[in-house]
């Protein structure tokens, strides 16, 4: 695949030493971080697929500090429309693959919320067992197309015999949004939706969901809107500016990201504040995966055991990030994140269903 065909390159934008913008190339390097904007809006109704540049985002986001960052950045440029939604889609999925090959972390920023299922399709054609948290204030499983929109994309994820899901965490749903038989159909079956109302103010009751992502991504239409809409369905509910840069920073720090995604922002806001708090939420999301390149690879844990219902149960604590796990498996992939809340709850007699399942 010739990257000059499916990509337009990004314009030169100049930065000081100090500044993010420094750090950022345009060319793939092993182990490092590829920006890829997109374009194509047509997975949302109403959506076309008009070239944007991107350019005040890149602009913000390059004149940020890049404080001690040590992983490359590419900024591979702007990712050009196929001529139908469904070959923008193949055209990612293959340039995904491509950064997956060489141990690239590719963040895709902009179009319709369904290119999640882009994302998760290469994805699973490069591990198994994917573990994959979203953002979004919408629980859309409809099944009423064959061409993938924002409203099927999760339909066909997990009806796809061929797709290795192992978790799906739903975040940030707003229930006067959406359909009750979706969230309960979801809830039956096992996949965690959590309510926007649990995930303001701190990070710590739902970061535990992030902690072995695979694929994380963001419906920018969960962050509340200000000016003339931050996404491209405005809602005067959802996460605040500071909120969601925090969950950017969590996503960044998971264990096992691989890939990531940004939809539907608001691309033609007339508002310098949009395309900087992207940018903020871009930067965010960096800076929690070089923390998380740093972290030392061996681990010392606390163990706790506590008794409930006559039955004694586990609960570990990581003595470097604090972190609690639950489980007592000596074999940390084993562990099953969880968060100081749902041990003390568990302490009370009072342990969490979530946790039982397992």
């Amino acid at each position: 695949m010739d990257l000059e065909d499916i990509l337009m390159p990004a314009r030169k934008l100049k930065s000081e030493k100090w500044q993010f913008g420094s750090q950022v190339s345009d060319e793939l390097q092993e182990g490092g971080i590829a920006l890829i904007y997109c374009s194509d809006f047509r997975g949302h109704k109403d959506g076309d697929a008009e070239i944007l540049d991107y350019r005040e985002v890149r602009r913000e986001l390059n004149k940020l500090s890049k404080l001690d960052f040590t992983l490359p950045v590419c900024d591979l440029g702007n990712l050009i429309s196929g001529r139908s939604h469904a070959d923008t889609h193949f055209v990612l999925q293959e340039l995904l693959f491509a950064c997956f090959k060489k141990n690239i972390i590719p963040i895709v920023i902009g179009g319709s919320n369904d290119l999640a299922f882009s994302l998760f399709s290469a994805l699973n054609q490069h591990r198994k067992n994917l573990t994959y948290t979203q953002i979004s204030n919408i629980v859309s499983l409809a099944a009423n197309s064959e061409e993938i929109t924002e409203n099927n994309y999760l339909t066909k994820i997990f009806s796809d015999a061929n797709f290795s899901l192992k978790n799906y965490h739903h975040l940030g749903y707003q229930k006067h949004l959406n359909e009750v038989d979706s969230v309960r159909l979801m809830k039956e079956v096992d996949f965690d939706v959590v309510r926007l109302a649990e995930m303001m103010n701190t990070t710590e009751n739902t970061e535990h969901f992030f902690r072995r992502a695979d694929l994380v991504t963001v419906n920018c239409d969960a962050v509340e809107s200000f000016s003339d809409g931050f996404s491209t369905t405005p809602q005067v509910n959802g996460l605040n500016r500071r909120e969601i840069c925090a969950y950017m920073k969590e996503a960044g720090l998971s264990d096992n990201l691989a890939c990531a995604g940004i939809f539907n922002f608001n691309a033609d806001s007339s508002s310098q504040l949009n395309h900087q708090l992207l940018a903020q939420m871009i930067w965010h999301l960096v800076e929690g995966i070089n923390i998380q390149r740093s972290h030392p690879k061996e681990r010392q844990f606390e163990t706790f055991h506590i008794m409930a219902d006559d039955t004694q149960y586990t609960f570990q604590r990581d003595s470097f990030s604090g972190l609690w796990y639950f489980g007592s498996d000596e074999n940390r992939e084993n562990l099953i994140p969880c968060s100081r809340q749902e041990y003390e709850a568990a302490i009370r007699g009072d342990l969490p269903a979530r946790l039982l399942k397992f």
